[in-house]
């Protein structure tokens, strides 16, 4: 496994166990169709969340949650029609969150997560 394959990998970790502590119930990871995937899928309350996660060791190129440009949020929308047609479900509200984790080489992860991009 690359380095930045093995560095995001552990961030969605991180991302998971951050959403559990906040309440969130996990439904879905790493989910994958012809157009993409979805990162998380998960539960707030009554409501969906579709959850893209961005590690990065510094902010030197800007934060994680930076990278996330409005044509990314598009096709998470389009993926997230897809897995809800696929699944059958049809939730009260859908929400778009990202989870930009900074892991220093030496040093705790600094979370930002931000609701409904």
């Amino acid at each position: 496994m690359k380095p930045k394959d093995a560095l995001g990998k552990y961030g969605e970790e991180i991302a998971v166990q951050h959403l559990i502590v906040k309440g969130f119930v996990i439904l879905e990871r790493n989910w994958r169709c012809d157009i993409g995937e979805i990162d998380v899928v998960a539960r707030d309350g009554a409501d969906l969340v579709v959850c893209e996660v961005k590690t990065r060791r510094s902010e030197a190129f800007g934060a994680p949650a930076e990278a996330v440009s409005a044509r990314k949020v598009r096709r998470m929308r389009s993926l997230a029609l897809r897995w809800l047609k696929d699944k059958g479900v049809n939730p009260r509200l859908i929400r778009f969150d990202v989870v930009g984790i900074i892991q220093p080489l030496v040093g705790p992860p600094v979370i930002t997560h931000i609701r409904d991009v």
